[in-house]
């Protein structure tokens, strides 16, 4: 068995953030620096200046610190604790701790109460989006997932839009409520809204549209945006591409629950890849934008325009940031001035 070499928690994940670097996007290692900076700080708090000298024991009390001092939910102390055991698996790999210490690091399954908070983290995101355009690029499912993470749609969003909702030239998107050909919104006539898209979602949107997009009409001689050989998808067919793009296996990653992807059912077959206790349905990426957008100090009402969401329902559901972070935000925003 090979022995461990001595190294500083600040220096394990400066050289953990390195090695990230090279092939992660520049979002998923400030989430990273952000999430692992609290291990350093409590390492620090506990005399522990050896990441050698880490137990089991250690990690259960560091995640109930962190869960108890940070005021996390379930979904937030999930991504905390699942980004802690990919940084001791690497730790593992360079003799900075002891081997298979990663397997001591649980991560919260969530209940159904728990989800209504779930969402998908930036990070996450921008991998996924990463995995699409190197490999499906303008496929729908690059287009889809731009749809839920650049603009924050629900999925009855994404199903209602027709191609000509979509103004490629002054790039915006149009949403409308049509109940009489088949396509409600989530609250009707007030939740129409003009809606601006990046330079990034409009050149996907584009190549999809003109390349990928099936050519065909819906019951109603519409044409949807997204599309399958009868027309436009029922909204069950969104959910599991969602799933299916949400499970870590489907853009390479390692399984963070051990399983073999290749006799696991979640991974082999998309119809139930919900199975994956990773997965996630569609609405946790409109949860998950929200809270990035808020994150990056964009005022509260711009958000509660974009996304269609009252100002009072916006900060009981869907800000996931946590009171620690909010006031890291503030102090930063209040010494830029």
């Amino acid at each position: 068995m090979s022995e461990t070499k001595p190294i500083s928690p600040s220096e394990g994940v400066s050289q953990y953030l390195t090695q990230k670097e090279r092939g992660a996007a520049k979002t998923t290692v400030q989430s990273h620096k952000s999430r692992l900076q609290f291990l350093e700080q409590w390492c620090d708090q506990q005399g522990i200046d050896n990441l050698n000298d880490l137990t089991g024991r250690d990690l259960h009390a560091y995640r109930l610190w962190r869960r108890d001092d940070g005021d996390l939910s379930a979904a937030s102390e999930k991504t905390q604790m699942d980004t802690l055991r990919v940084f001791i698996k690497w730790a593992e790999s360079v003799e900075a701790v002891t081997p298979d210490l990663h397997e001591a690091v649980v991560s919260p399954r969530l209940t159904k109460d728990d989800a209504r908070t779930e969402m998908v983290p930036a990070d996450t995101a921008r991998e996924i989006l990463e995995h699409l355009e190197r490999y499906e690029y303008a496929g729908q499912n690059h287009a889809f997932a731009q749809l839920l993470w650049h603009c924050g749609f629900r999925v009855g969003a994404c199903r209602a839009l027709d191609v000509d909702d979509v103004d490629l030239d002054d790039q915006h998107i149009h949403v409308h409520h049509r109940p009489d050909t088949g396509t409600r919104i989530k609250g009707a006539k007030d939740g129409e809204r003009y809606l601006a898209i990046d330079d990034e979602t409009t050149r996907v949107l584009r190549d999809y549209v003109e390349t990928n997009r099936e050519e065909v009409e819906d019951e109603h001689g519409r044409s949807p945006l997204l599309t399958t050989v009868h027309g436009r998808p029922h909204t069950e067919t969104l959910r599991k591409k969602s799933y299916g793009l949400t499970r870590p296996c489907a853009i390479g990653k390692t399984c963070p629950h051990e399983r073999d992807p290749e006799e696991c059912d979640a991974a082999r077959d998309q119809s139930i890849a919900y199975d994956c206790p990773s997965s996630k349905s569609p609405h946790p990426w409109r949860r998950g934008a929200i809270t990035h957008w808020l994150s990056q100090d964009v005022p509260a009402d711009i958000v509660s325009d974009r996304f269609s969401v009252g100002r009072d329902v916006l900060d009981k559901h869907y800000d996931e940031r946590s009171e620690l972070g909010k006031m890291e935000q503030r102090r930063d925003y209040l010494n830029d001035i």
